[in-house]
């Protein structure tokens, strides 16, 4: 899974697969679709009745989620944003994207080093965050 040359993104769960592993674009994606509802299932960290405290690692939790969704978007503007525009979906994805940039920059989700893929498109949408 790329972002263009300059990165490769590769998967650990940190449970099932310790050391991160090289695999496709679909493996990662269906790899962590399945992490994250894992995550959002478990009461432990998502509690789902009032009263019972989020964990002290709960930020941690929620920017690992988040910028592994961004390196989702990464790959798809990287490698596959010429076959959206042809099917004149470009409007939907960018406007998913600046609302997922939006989120992620008002609350500090992403660190701006792992931003750098789509650094330039982030500038035309906001101020750097």
């Amino acid at each position: 899974m790329t972002a263009g040359p300059k990165y490769e993104y590769r998967w650990a769960d940190g449970v099932q697969i310790k050391k991160p592993i090289e695999v496709s674009a679909p493996k990662y994606v269906e790899y962590l679709m399945d992490w994250i509802e894992s995550q959002l299932d478990d009461e432990s960290i998502f509690p789902q009745n009032l009263g019972v405290a989020f964990p002290s690692n709960f930020n941690e939790v929620v920017k690992t989620i988040f910028k592994r969704l961004f390196r989702v978007y990464a790959h798809i503007y990287h490698s596959h944003f010429q076959k959206i525009v042809s099917l004149k979906e470009e409007a939907h994805l960018n406007t998913c994207f600046k609302h997922f940039i939006l989120f992620t920059c008002e609350f500090g989700l992403i660190d701006k080093k792992e931003l750098a893929p789509l650094q330039e498109l982030i500038e035309s949408i906001i101020v750097p965050c």
